[in-house]
């Protein structure tokens, strides 16, 4: 019950300062420029990277991209730029 209290309380500051959703929930904010480019904030870290795959943890799972020739352009502790064509993006919760 109190973990449902905590999450109701963010909710309620995140409209009340109106705050983006992603910084008070922890959520990754995710921007896609067509299939080329696609940029990930807020992520826990990169699990996997080929050419065709890329998997992210994220605070409640794992983020899954698949696509081709993928290059990471950017990589910094909690933000990604990935160029390429990406076909496919997976949320994971496990």
């Amino acid at each position: 019950m109190a973990r449902n209290w905590g999450k109701k309380m963010k909710q309620l500051m995140t409209k009340t300062m109106d705050l983006p959703q992603d910084v008070m929930m922890d959520l990754p904010r995710i921007t896609m420029i067509g299939q080329l480019h696609i940029y990930i904030e807020n992520h826990r870290g990169l699990l996997a990277f080929t050419d065709s795959e890329v998997r992210l943890m994220l605070k409640n799972g794992q983020l899954l991209i698949k696509g081709t020739a993928f290059v990471i352009k950017t990589i910094l502790p909690e933000e990604i730029m990935l160029e390429g064509k990406i076909d496919k993006v997976y949320f994971i919760n496990e």
